[in-house]
């Protein structure tokens, strides 16, 4: 099976993350890749470099404002007099309706919703890679690939169509899908990532050609918070086209398990044809955020399942931050994936 990264994806390197108040390094650090790409090998996957597809699939899913954004904050940033290095707002309006104002600081406020996101010198450069990476995967797709591994960093699944957030700049598997629907297909993403996938459920909230489906941490005291309930079921066309299964803290392999039965059956009720996985692994027991604990056996399984659905599947790195299991949770779902675990 073949696997896809772009090297300038090591260029955005956040510095700055707040928790609790507390300032700190940012957990979605560069070294990921090396676990990532490391683990990734060792499990049988070739990588190759994407190709540039050019921003129109971008496009597709996040808005011109938002790009512009993206592309230009850090150096319209940079000419204010004592700005710290990274973007990072300070405030934020109180309804996506609100006015758009026309400085630097206010649209940061606007496009970011929180301070996991802050925007460097390569941020932009990085994601768009990321999402190109996504992108090359979801062609491989329709070229008739069974499966492909796209190493994505930075994340995406927190990011709506105008808003970063949560260590998410482009929505890399949210493209990704829109991008094999384009193509002629029935695509459903399956995010197994300990947080709700909150902004691949805001894009396509309102649409029924693409179904999202979410199992994560309970946001009732887990992050993003106001996202993820159960009763989120889509609105307007979209209705029954979203299906959240919150877990509780702590939920282990077994559990876990019998969740992911549940989402593979609506899958299967869309009459999906291709499958984006939303490839968490910070649903470990050892991951840093602590909200689930499946273990390496329980990765296993998750790609064991996800290969016997028969659909062909489009893994899209999500969260999984830096711990001595990272590396072999990555192994064993792609070795489950494979047939070979």
């Amino acid at each position: 099976m073949k696997a896809i990264l772009d090297e300038r994806q090591w260029k955005h390197d956040p510095q700055n993350f707040m928790a609790n108040g507390v300032v700190s390094r940012s957990p979605e650090q560069p070294a990921r890749i090396g676990v990532l790409k490391a683990a990734a090998e060792a499990a049988g996957y070739g990588f190759a470099a994407p190709e540039d597809a050019g921003p129109g699939p971008i496009a597709a899913v996040h808005s011109a404002e938002y790009l512009t954004f993206l592309e230009t904050i850090h150096g319209r940033w940079s000419r204010i007099e004592g700005a710290a290095p990274e973007v990072i707002p300070n405030i934020h309006p109180a309804n996506r309706t609100d006015s758009y104002p026309q400085s630097a600081i206010g649209q940061a406020g606007f496009h970011q919703a929180d301070t996991a996101c802050p925007i460097s010198e390569h941020t932009w450069e990085s994601a768009y890679w990321s999402a190109q990476t996504a992108i090359t995967g979801a062609d491989l797709l329709a070229g008739g690939e069974s499966g492909v591994y796209a190493l994505c960093r930075p994340p995406g699944h927190h990011a709506y169509a105008d808003l970063a957030g949560g260590f998410c700049f482009l929505n890399n598997s949210a493209i990704a899908a829109e991008r094999l629907r384009s193509k002629g297909y029935r695509p459903a993403i399956l995010d197994v990532d300990v947080h709700h996938g909150n902004g691949t459920q805001g894009i396509f909230y309102r649409r029924s050609d693409v179904l999202t489906v979410s199992i994560h941490a309970d946001p009732a005291r887990f992050y993003p918070f106001f996202w993820g309930h159960a009763h989120e079921r889509g609105e307007g066309d979209g209705l029954g086209a979203n299906l959240n299964l919150p877990l509780p803290r702590g939920t282990g392999d077994t559990d876990y398990m019998d969740t992911l039965e549940v989402a593979l059956r609506r899958i299967a009720s869309f009459g999906t044809d291709v499958l984006v996985v939303a490839l968490g692994l910070d649903a470990s027991i050892d991951d840093p955020f602590k909200g689930l604990a499946v273990t390496q056996d329980g990765f296993r399984q998750i790609g064991a399942r996800l290969k016997a659905t028969g659909l062909p599947l489009l893994l899209v790195q999500e969260g999984g931050y830096l711990s001595d299991t990272l590396g072999a949770n990555l192994e064993a779902v792609l070795t489950g994936a494979t047939g070979r675990g």
